[in-house]
């Protein structure tokens, strides 16, 4: 019988209810469990698919084309689990759905209420990504602070589910913060007090509770979080800011985290086997032997989150090579072509992620020119593979006009545009490649040296592709495509096989990388990136 574990967070957000969240899953994991994982995000919009990066950072997609909140990377990069539709819920997609129910005349006339039938929507896609996935255990975080108007119903919806199952197959873990005055020299509990208080009053009794801080707390501040809160005082665990996120699941697990919830749920588990996990992360405390620097080129590195996943991803590969990976933020608007070289000095790599739309589009050419001339490894991701081909189309085959259709309607060289069968009338969220779809890699080329296969699947999220008519053309000007769908229809890669890492992949690789088994094409990345530092030193 699947059993359920609900994160909820208080005082402040932010606190790492994803990381505690994600963790729980990968000790659960380790000690022989199958675990589900799912976010619930009480803003309205439908999904993620249309926010602001600056708001919500990245949008993260699942092998079944859900664009989900940041959060489920660290699901999947934690737990190892493939995610799907079900693990993210936003209350504008439960009211679409129970809006759509009563036009279509699901509830029989009945007038529409929060409870039971907002209520039950959310119970329904609760219970749903444990049928779907067999899970034994399913951890769902949800959004937001205690106290916030917008998660009431999904508190209440949860709160149900803790009655309709039976005793001992739920557990509420609240997350809150123990801050540190300075003047007084100490750490106050009382934020943690409301806020347990606060859900207390919703109907709900946290079993554990887990205190984020900065410094190890003292004995006392357990004790009296226990006694205040009617905890056991071996259910408030500790939980101190890391350096290193992939050290969260050790420092947890070191407080007894997968006994205590184990015994809450009444689970006849082993001690988990993190035998791989410290190893991982013993790797990455000794990073330090060299280090690479590589320019991170995009629109949106005010927020680093907006290319979260990217960032990790480099940082995977880097553990793998022993190498600490700097990761240089830089602003693709601040790059011209004649202060590239200036810019993008004592870079070892550089790489451009994925983006909608054409601002800062040319300093994004002007860096894949930089790179492609100074041989310096270059690798472009989704709206960064669109960019190599046009570059090269400018500056190698002699088609001076070339652009994207995104960019400029009116251009006489689309090479980046929509496809036959594809119409510019698709409505802004309705994207038009989601999630994982094959792709066939060509012999002889970067990208099989990378992958060591000839067949591939990987995440998309795009809704342009490079153009066929122009095909024959820039690989007449030595513009590989290694890399095109199984139907021959769509290029799916490109590269200059000639240098040491110029790569562009239509799909975004970043979504599957993890700590503890980073991606080829980043490791490829990397390892050229090392390789050219060693080279310019010596």
């Amino acid at each position: 019988m699947t059993k359920f574990i609900f994160v909820t967070g208080g005082v402040v957000s932010g606190l790492g209810k994803g990381i505690t969240a994600a963790s729980l899953g990968r000790l659960l994991k380790a000690s022989g469990l199958k675990v589900a994982a799912q976010k619930l995000d009480p803003y309205i919009n439908v999904d993620p698919g249309t926010m602001s990066p600056y708001q919500h950072g990245e949008v993260y997609v699942t092998e079944d084309g859900a664009e989900t909140d940041l959060d489920l990377g660290h699901y999947e990069r934690f737990i190892d689990e493939d995610l799907n539709r079900f693990s993210n819920l936003t209350s504008g997609k439960v009211y679409w759905n129970v809006l759509n129910k009563e036009r279509r005349g699901e509830y029989l006339g009945s007038t529409v209420q929060v409870i039971p039938h907002v209520t039950n929507e959310i119970k329904e896609f609760i219970y749903s990504v444990g049928k779907k996935t067999e899970a034994d255990v399913v951890i769902t975080e949800i959004g937001g602070t205690i106290g916030d108007i917008e998660s009431q119903p999904f508190i209440e919806a949860v709160r149900q589910i803790s009655l309709e199952q039976e005793r001992g197959s739920c557990l509420f873990i609240h997350v809150t913060l123990v801050p540190f005055l300075r003047g007084s020299e100490e750490h106050k509990t009382k934020p943690t007090q409301h806020s347990v208080k606060e859900l207390q009053g919703m109907g709900i009794k946290p079993g554990i509770i887990v205190l984020r801080c900065d410094e190890p707390l003292d004995e006392a501040i357990f004790k009296k979080i226990a006694l205040f809160c009617n905890v056991k005082p071996d259910r408030v665990i500790e939980n101190i800011t890391q350096s290193n996120l992939y050290e969260a699941p050790l420092m947890l697990e070191r407080s007894g985290f997968s006994r205590v919830v184990a015994e809450e749920l009444g689970l006849d588990i082993p001690a988990p086997d993190l035998t791989e996990w410290k190893a991982m992360v013993e790797r990455v405390n000794n990073t330090c032997r060299k280090s690479v620097e590589i320019g991170l080129v995009g629109k949106y590195v005010e927020l680093h989150d907006a290319y979260l996943s990217v960032a990790e991803a480099l940082r995977h590969a880097g553990y793998f090579n022993y190498a600490r990976v700097n990761i240089h933020w830089i602003t693709s608007e601040d790059i011209t072509r004649e202060n590239a070289g200036e810019v993008l000095a004592g870079l070892d790599g550089i790489i451009v992620p994925g983006g909608f739309g054409n601002r800062g589009t040319d300093g994004m050419i002007y860096a894949a020119e930089y790179a492609r001339i100074n041989r310096l490894p270059f690798f472009g991701i989704c709206l960064g593979m669109q960019i190599m081909v046009i570059e090269y189309a400018r500056n190698a085959a002699g088609i001076p006009d070339a652009d994207s259709g995104e960019f400029n309607e009116d251009c006489p060289d689309k090479v980046i545009d929509f496809m036959e069968g594809q119409s510019d009338s698709v409505a802004k969220g309705g994207t038009l490649r989601l999630g994982a779809y094959p792709c066939v890699i060509r012999p002889g080329t970067t990208m099989e040296r990378c992958y060591g296969c000839r067949e591939i699947s990987e995440r998309h999220r795009h809704r342009y592709e490079f153009n066929n008519a122009y095909r024959e053309r820039l690989e007449g000007c030595g513009l590989a495509l290694s890399g095109i769908s199984p139907d021959g229809k769509l290029v799916e890669t490109v590269e200059v096989t000639g240098l040491p890492f110029y790569v562009g992949v239509q799909y975004h690789p970043e979504f599957k990388s993890r700590p503890n088994r980073p991606h080829p094409l980043f490791m490829g990345f990397i390892k050229a990136a090392l390789d050219g530092s060693e080279e310019r030193k010596v």
